[in-house]
């Protein structure tokens, strides 16, 4: 952070300055200068760059006003034009016309095609971002991200029978493209779909060019299915350069055949390498299991899981409901995430404009700051403990959950976070014969396909108002409700660096 801190640095070094500080977690230091440099010599650069920071900051309503300045003195400028609409989007303010411009500007680019699907759905014309993403495809069969952005709007859309159209009309086109054949696979795998997995898989085996695929995917479908025979034999048989990728597949299908030794010594063994992240929800599961005293050290610590009751800090909680209500507007739910009836916003929440979000993010770091600073002391070998605490916070993903009758999350982590969260904003009344942990939050349970006999560590009655935090890499998931509508923010708080 010490380059270009002259009051007279030129406009390349304030940029190689805001550069350094988004990469180094800095933004709040070097966005004075820059600011203040584009506000005394307007430069589109410069304000593009002040956009960033301020975005990178979670100051949303401001960058929007930076990239905006930007706009009006370069408004030719395919990235400037791509940035106002990205962050737009992560305002929540309606972006598709911003898009449209950005996609004018240069030839077609896949991350702004994208952002305009996105932008399209969000203002309540999934089916207009649907048939525009699909005519495109055709056109371009080979766009594999396209494919997977189509498969998960369509889910959302509540046309989860459509997830795979698009990439089954291209393979009918180009059936050797192995790049589609692996976009199908890990289609399969967003949605746990492992009997249709296996299928594919014999379909491809047939296929010239895609066969070298198969090992690694027929591999983690007879796993999933418990054929132990045949996965034990394509375990062994997989190529070496296959191996790191099936490493966390072989641990599950090692723990659910009660080869818990063998498993731990894989899982030993991945903790080791950059991999590790992955492999700590199985590393505690099977400590567990097996009475290591490594589990006491993992997840013991009653500081680690931390209950606040918040409502006092937060917009009044029917308001704040009302706000998130308007924003489920999709009809489904998501390929590859937990929830089992209901629906999840899309976007980072937190990032959102409105008063009421902006009010529950500043009382959501305040809780968070207080929760990492009653952590148990430094420990650089521990997952949660290890990671430096001097640094402000940021989220790796915000969203709300809005789950109906009989609905429920499905036992899950998230590997991306540090810390994870569940903040209970309506719930409904128990009814007289539910059972009395119904809607309750479970903690420490493993997912249930692992088949291992764990209960939870921890259940914790949600109440509104209530924050529930906890280390991102620990089982959880809940109890279904009987009826009425069960109204959530959840977050990610994202690795400090």
């Amino acid at each position: 952070m010490a380059t270009a801190r002259g009051t007279h640095a030129d406009a390349d070094s304030l940029a190689d300055l805001a550069s350094i500080a988004l990469a180094e977690g800095e933004e709040d230091r070097a966005l004075p200068l820059v600011r203040v440099a584009a506000e005394r010599n307007p430069d589109a650069r410069l304000w593009q760059w002040t956009g960033l920071l301020e975005r990178a900051l979670d100051e949303h309503e401001a960058a929007l006003q930076s990239f905006a300045r930007a706009a009006r003195l370069a408004p030719s400028d395919p990235s400037i034009a791509h940035g106002h609409a990205h962050v737009a989007l992560e305002a929540g303010v309606d972006a598709v016309e911003l898009f449209e411009h950005a996609n004018r500007l240069g030839p077609p680019k896949g991350d702004v095609l994208i952002g305009l699907a996105a932008a399209r759905m969000a203002a309540g014309n999934g089916e207009e971002a649907a048939a525009e993403l699909d005519a495109i495809l055709q056109q371009a069969p080979l766009w594999v991200q396209g494919h997977a952005q189509l498969a998960q709007l369509r889910a959302t859309m509540g046309r989860p029978e459509l997830a795979s159209a698009s990439l089954e009309r291209a393979l009918a086109v180009l059936p050797g493209e192995a790049s589609l054949w692996q976009a199908l696979f890990d289609l399969d795998l967003r949605r746990e779909n492992f009997a249709g997995l296996s299928d594919n898989v014999a379909r491809a085996r047939a296929v010239q060019g895609a066969q070298a695929l198969c090992a690694e995917y027929g591999a983690i479908a007879a796993a999933e299915l418990g054929d132990i025979e045949r996965a034990d034999a394509l375990f062994e048989a997989a190529p070496v350069d296959a191996l790191p990728a099936l490493a966390l597949w072989r641990i599950r299908h090692l723990l659910r055949t009660a080869r818990t030794e063998q498993a731990l010594m894989l899982i030993d063994r991945e903790l080791e390498t950059e991999r590790g992240t992955g492999v700590w929800p199985y590393a505690a599961a099977a400590w567990r299991l097996t009475g290591d005293p490594r589990s006491a050290w993992l997840d013991g610590d009653q500081r680690l899981v931390t209950v606040m009751d918040i409502a006092g800090e937060l917009p009044a909680l029917d308001v704040l409901a009302d706000r998130l209500r308007a924003l489920h507007v999709a009809k489904g739910e998501y390929l590859d995430q937990s929830v089992r009836g209901g629906t999840q916003t899309d976007g980072p929440l937190l990032s959102r404009i409105e008063p009421e979000l902006r009010a529950a993010r500043s009382a959501i770091v305040r809780a968070v700051e207080s929760y990492v600073a009653q952590l148990p002391p430094p420990d650089s070998a521990h997952p949660l403990l290890g990671r430096r605490r001097d640094r402000r916070i940021r989220f790796a993903g915000s969203w709300s959950v809005r789950l109906r009758k009989r609905g429920h999350h499905a036992n899950h982590v998230h590997p991306q976070g540090w810390i994870s969260s569940a903040l209970y904003v309506s719930l409904p009344e128990r009814g007289p014969q539910e059972d009395l942990h119904a809607g309750w939050l479970a903690l420490g349970e493993p997912q249930a396909a692992i088949g291992l006999d764990l209960p939870p560590m921890k259940m914790i009655e949600p109440r509104p108002g209530r924050l529930v935090l906890f280390p991102s890499w620990m089982w959880h998931g809940t109890r279904p409700f009987a009826e009425g509508e069960r109204l959530t923010i959840a977050f990610d708080v994202a690795l400090p660096r």
